[in-house]
């Protein structure tokens, strides 16, 4: 009660974690020059006098200033989260925290928990060379610098995103050319464009959805999904969920042709955004005088159209075709067990597998195949719910993301966004906000700062799940260990 009274009286309790979290993003930037991915022959990290940071011991704790960094991050992102909720920081310091947190990974010229981003420049570079990035994959590339840059697991693979992510890369790399290090921080500069539509869309979202803005920009803006995986690794997922905010804001808001467009350009990033628009035709429907299945089949005349202009306009100013589709579920060849289906195929293979002397393939293939037929369900479930139309169409979009998200057969730590780029807007309960701090919180562990797997490493798994529930229970209960009772 204390506490409130002094925000109250003119004070500025948000400062704290403001400044917390901005020491914390500084850490992750200088400790990720030397431990996260950064381009092989980048001039100041090979050679430079700090190039010692990338080998041995300097690695190691490089690595650990990274880690720490992180730690203080999600503290500070957490704190916020109380003032948040207790009414003390309103969106101007949500989103004033959220800059100062997001600058230093945004400036640092390598990719956070990923090696993503160099495969994106070697894909702009074969369809800058007049190849199919559709059919081949970065060795088919002349310059070393492109493919070194690549993981290995990926240097044979294909494109598996939309005609306009490849435009808009392949521009980055006719101007940055081999300077691989420009490359990344000119993907980093136009992912800003995903992250002003978000900032565009969530009042309009909240407006609809009954949620609150605070909660929603600290949820999404300012949350480690979005300012370590999106903006610092980077991801082109930020494109895709600030095109889908956006365009579900407009149908929203019954400017249903410019809402299908933007959705549409969140497809042509990334497939993934496809999932939201059978939704949306049930919001436009829902807006027509005509009622029943008249209104919902001139919603889905109109939204195909649009589909079919935007959509072909695109792809015929990134001169490609639609081998891209075949190539959606690349990702299917990781096998982790942040997906659920993958998980109880492992889980499984491990009570069993021991016993029949199998491989691990059969398991994870099975339940992989019973995971799809259970998303397939699940999708259409939620859109037979959705024909109501109006925000609740929106809610089960949100629902179906999050559903693709885990129970597809592979899923990586900033898939959770596609879901929460709706759900933000939601009214939360501080129970549920806890639950997706701790989820937030943890998913920075399932990779090294270089963007190597550490799921299968036990000791630090059981480490960061505590202190993902250590940060969740600190949102609601803050002091959970009672520390301060004992010093």
């Amino acid at each position: 009660m204390a506490t409130e009274q002094v925000g109250r009286s003119g004070q500025r309790p948000w400062r704290r974690p403001l400044v917390l979290g901005t020491v914390g993003s500084v850490l992750i930037l200088v400790g990720g020059l030397g431990a996260a991915a950064g381009a092989v022959r980048d001039p100041l990290m090979s050679e430079g006098p700090i190039s010692w940071m990338r080998y041995g011991h300097g690695k190691m704790l490089a690595a650990l200033v990274v880690y720490l960094g992180y730690v203080l991050l999600v503290t500070a992102w957490v704190r916020l989260g109380r003032h948040v909720l207790a009414g003390r920081a309103g969106t101007r310091p949500v989103l004033l925290a959220a800059a100062c947190w997001t600058v230093p990974p945004l400036v640092a010229p390598v990719a956070l928990f990923t090696r993503d981003v160099y495969s994106y420049l070697a894909q702009g570079a074969i369809a800058l060379q007049g190849f199919d990035p559709f059919t081949v994959g970065p060795t088919v590339l002349p310059e070393p610098e492109f493919i070194e840059n690549v993981h290995p697991f990926w240097q044979s693979t294909p494109a598996p995103y939309g005609p306009l992510f490849i435009l808009l890369v392949k521009g980055i790399v006719a101007v940055t050319g081999t300077n691989i290090v420009a490359g990344v921080l000119a993907v980093k500069l136009t992912n800003l464009l995903g992250l002003a539509l978000l900032l565009w869309a969530l009042p309009r979202l909240v407006r609809h959805l009954g949620g609150s803005l605070p909660v929603a920009a600290w949820l999404l803006v300012a949350g480690p999904l979005t300012v370590v995986h999106l903006l610092g690794g980077p991801h082109n997922d930020l494109l895709m969920v600030g095109f889908l905010a956006a365009g579900t804001a407009l149908v929203l808001d019954r400017r249903h042709v410019a809402g299908i467009a933007l959705v549409t350009l969140g497809v042509a990033v990334k497939a993934s955004a496809a999932v939201a628009l059978p939704f949306l035709v049930w919001v436009w429907a829902g807006h027509l005088a005509s009622a029943g299945w008249r209104a919902f089949a001139r919603a889905c005349a109109g939204a195909v159209a649009v589909f079919a202009v935007v959509f072909g306009a695109v792809t015929l100013a990134a001169g490609v075709d639609l081998g891209w589709v075949t190539m959606v579920n690349a990702s299917s060849r990781l096998v982790n067990w942040l997906s659920l289906p993958t998980a109880a195929g492992e889980l499984l293979h491990a009570v069993f597998g021991g016993l029949l002397d199998l491989s691990r393939d059969p398991f994870v293939t099975v339940t992989r195949v019973l995971g799809t037929v259970l998303l397939v369900v699940v999708l259409a479930r939620q859109w037979w719910a959705a024909r109501v139309g109006g925000v609740a169409a929106v809610r089960r979009a949100g629902v179906a993301l999050f559903a693709v998200a885990v129970l597809s057969p592979t899923m990586l730590p900033w898939y959770l966004t596609w879901a929460l780029a709706i759900a933000a807007a939601w009214a939360w309960k501080p129970r549920q906000l806890a639950v997706a701090v701790g989820l937030s919180a943890f998913m920075a562990a399932p990779y090294s700062p270089e963007g190597e797997t550490m799921l299968y490493v036990w000791g630090l798994m059981i480490a960061a799940i505590a202190l993902s529930v250590l940060a969740a229970v600190s949102l609601v209960r803050p002091d959970p260990l009672r520390l301060s009772e004992r010093s």
